[in-house]
């Protein structure tokens, strides 16, 4: 009876359990919510919003440094060329 058993139970894990799961997931990850158009503005906005902020720091510790002779500033943050012509049009 256990030599029965054994084949048909693995034939249904294989043929069954493995598709059904499979087809569980990539239904729930097609169901997925996905960016909208207004939630990819909301990220530009952010972004320049953060680079602004970032500008202003950098203007602040070049203040302080100057009227502070004691104050260390930090090693000046490389600006990649492509970064500061940034263009959200241009995104893929």
């Amino acid at each position: 009876m256990e030599d029965v058993f054994l084949p048909i139970m693995i034939c249904g894990i294989l043929f069954v359990g493995m598709p059904w799961i499979i087809l569980h997931y990539l239904t729930k990850w097609k169901q997925a919510p996905t960016m909208t158009g207004e939630d990819e503005k909301l990220l530009d906005e952010l972004h320049h919003l953060a680079r602004r902020l970032d500008d202003r720091l950098e203007t602040i510790e070049r203040i302080v440094a100057a009227d502070n002779p004691d104050f260390r500033l930090e090693a000046p943050r490389a600006r990649d060329e492509r970064l500061s012509q940034y263009e959200p049009q241009r995104r893929n």
